[in-house]
């Protein structure tokens, strides 16, 4: 097995005394492991730092064997991760990635979309410019695992007009009409993710509800605690921020 690509760095983990294992998105080759020996040097540690872009050589005898990885930096986004709501949003989006993509498998969409997410956070930290990118990702992310939500017509009518809210247990679009008596039980539906355009901050928020609960039922259930968690500090700094 060998491989040479670019790829987003999505996730290092300490292995042995001074090696790391490494998940990183290729654009053909989908999510791939590789050991880096040395990894947790002085080093490499400023290239190895999840959301950065590499160039990657991974090298394995057999398909089974986890790959040698060796790796040279191509765009850093370290210098992000001193700023606490960046730094969340980056940590959050690329270990989403990280536990629910299958190794080996292409991705090509969620790849070039992974890469918008993280230029829009490193070209305006202000999260106004980066968080309707995030809502849009995870929307994707959950469509090309095979959980896509439904928002093309009503669950109760079947019209695709005045579309507001989401059934949490079917992911169908409900028209206001359609849901008359019923919005409580509902989750809002924001327009940008319909329309498409800007959102204010009420859609914002609206859209990380819709989209993190579905996340959490049908993605993370059973493994997701923690990255639930990271999620949570993430949403709890973008109230602030807007506060």
């Amino acid at each position: 097995m060998h491989l040479r690509a670019e790829a987003i760095l999505l996730s290092v983990r300490a292995h042995g005394e001074h090696g790391a294992i490494v998940r990183a998105l290729t654009e053909s080759d989908g999510v791939q492991p590789g050991y880096v020996r040395g990894g947790r040097s002085r080093a490499l540690r400023p290239v190895l730092q999840p959301a950065n872009l590499i160039q990657g050589e991974w090298r394995a005898r057999t398909e089974e064997q986890l790959a040698g990885l060796t790796v040279e930096l191509l765009h850093s986004r370290a210098p992000m991760f001193g700023e606490p709501l960046p730094a969340a949003a980056l940590a959050w989006v690329t270990a989403l990635t990280a536990a629910t993509l299958p190794e080996g498998l292409p991705y090509p969409r969620l790849h070039a979309a992974l890469g918008g997410v993280l230029d829009a956070i490193e070209a305006a930290p202000a999260a106004r410019g980066w968080a309707v990118a995030l809502v849009r990702y995870e929307l994707l992310l959950l469509a090309e695992l095979g959980f896509g939500l439904d928002l093309e017509r009503c669950a109760a009518t079947g019209t695709s007009e005045d579309l507001a809210f989401v059934s949490p247990k079917s992911g169908i679009a409900v028209s206001r009409a359609g849901a008359l008596g019923y919005e409580n039980r509902l989750l809002a539906l924001p327009a940008f993710l319909t329309a498409g355009g800007a959102a204010d901050w009420e859609d914002i928020l609206a859209g990380l509800r819709l989209t993190g609960h579905f996340l959490a039922r049908d993605l993370l259930i059973g493994r997701g605690a923690d990255l639930m968690a990271a999620r949570a500090r993430l949403v709890d700094r973008l109230l602030r921020a807007v506060a």
